[in-house]
């Protein structure tokens, strides 16, 4: 019995050196070189032309002027408008307690969002989508 755990062990062995370095030889063989970036490329990426344009939802827009009395401004982007709409909803504690997805309008909201005495918080981007001027 001794001498089948030893020829074993041997041949197990034998063929496990073999599969070792075959592993090495093919990710000897897979490696990249490295390249190195020199200090005059990494400025030259990061040197900008001027600001940035802003576009989309981050664009300021003419609005209407309900939305521009709440808002205090004559023109927002859609993300300024839906924050300062969450500000005064926090600032007058109008979320439902028990469910926070839901908002409880008081008056002044009410102008904004279409007069509706509850919305959901999904809903306000939508309602105030309406407020904003489309360009011809």
């Amino acid at each position: 019995m001794t001498s089948l755990s030893r020829v074993f062990t041997r041949s197990y062995s034998a063929v496990m050196a073999a599969a070792k370095s075959n592993v090495a030889d093919t990710t000897a063989a897979v490696k990249k070189p490295v390249v190195k970036r020199t200090a005059a490329k990494k400025t030259a990426a990061k040197v900008s032309t001027g600001p940035k344009k802003l576009t989309g939802i981050l664009k300021p827009m003419p609005i209407s002027p309900v939305l521009s009395e709440f808002v205090g401004a004559p023109e927002s982007s859609r993300t300024e408008a839906v924050k300062k709409v969450w500000e005064y909803i926090k600032a007058n504690n109008l979320q439902n307690p028990a469910n926070k997805r839901e908002i409880f309008c008081d008056e002044k909201l009410k102008t904004v969002l279409d007069g509706k005495a509850q919305v959901e918080f999904l809903e306000i981007a939508k309602l105030l989508s309406k407020h904003f001027v489309k360009a011809s």
